[in-house]
């Protein structure tokens, strides 16, 4: 899939199948997290990737906006190191392409959680120089959607031409 129409038509997935991720795709989807540009280089990121069920389901518990991690073929909880000042924008980032490499694979997910998550980072060992900035679930989707419907608002009104309020189109 062309990297825009990856960007046009991704979608929140939180519904998956029981159908597993083939490893290949599952250390692509962390690679693209890995090669994710980063600011002076620090990469101050740590990607832990979920697979066992048992593990999945708690998360779900744990997550109160990200239940249906139970569900999911896999999940990365995103840490990232407390002392950085690049640590959420350069992981968000790296988000973003695992997202979209697993997109262009036909997988969904989605971004859950945001900031400290103490019981999460205590369940997946995360020493006190990380944080949990996220956990992403990934799966097969469960139900086709329409790709690309998406309610954004027009261009006009998200962007500008050299000064704000100037017209972008």
């Amino acid at each position: 899939m062309e990297v825009f129409e990856a960007v046009r038509t991704v979608l929140a997935m939180r519904r998956y199948t029981d159908k597993p991720v083939p490893p290949d795709v599952v250390r692509r989807i962390v690679e693209a997290g890995r090669l994710s540009a980063s600011s002076i280089n620090l990469q101050p990121w740590h990607f832990v990737v979920v697979e066992e069920r048992a593990t999945l389901r708690k998360i779900g518990e744990i997550m109160r906006t990200g239940r249906y991690t139970a569900d999911a073929a896999f999940a990365i909880v995103v840490l990232v190191e407390k002392d950085s000042p690049y640590g959420i924008s350069d992981a968000s980032r790296a988000i973003q392409n695992m997202i979209l490499v697993a997109w262009a694979e036909g997988i969904g997910s989605n971004w859950t959680g945001f900031g400290p998550m103490p019981a999460i980072e205590k369940l997946v060992g995360a020493p006190k120089t990380h944080e949990g900035l996220a956990i992403v679930p990934f799966g097969y989707p469960a139900a086709k959607l329409g790709s690309g419907r998406k309610k954004r608002k027009p261009i006009a009104e998200v962007a500008s031409r050299e000064r704000f309020g100037t017209p972008f189109a």
